[in-house]
């Protein structure tokens, strides 16, 4: 079965913002075996979560993880993300949907943090 990975962020006004979930879903797409990545965004900006989905099915998308690249857990993860997933089982009845989980509190992200705070030092010229 060919599987697709839908990256879904909030989305911003301000476009270099949702440039990084693109840079993001070509390093998905570089490190994994992922036939299929796209990026859609919740808010602000398109495709919209929906057309995120039919660009899946659209490249012959048998079954679609949905990835919420969102730092925390709040209402668009608990709440608006689950309900986009059901509008697609509607649309899609013969197209399996499941979400993977939010990137949350994650030791890898911990290491990102120390590596900006050891570049903040460095403009700072704090060393």
């Amino acid at each position: 079965m060919k599987t697709a990975v839908l990256l879904m962020a909030h989305g911003s006004r301000i476009p270099e913002a949702n440039d990084a979930v693109r840079e993001i879903a070509a390093m998905v797409r570089e490190l994994g075996s992922y036939p299929i990545v796209e990026v859609s965004f919740r808010e602000q900006h398109l495709p919209n979560i929906q057309q995120g989905i039919d660009a899946c099915v659209a490249q012959g998308a048998e079954r679609v993880l949905l990835i919420p690249y969102f730092l925390f857990v709040g209402a668009h993860v608990q709440e608006d993300l689950p309900e986009e997933m059901a509008m697609a089982r509607e649309r899609y009845p013969n197209v399996e949907f499941s979400m993977g989980s939010h990137l949350g509190a994650h030791r890898k992200l911990a290491e990102i943090v120390v590596e900006r705070i050891g570049q903040g030092l460095a403009t700072a010229g704090w060393n």
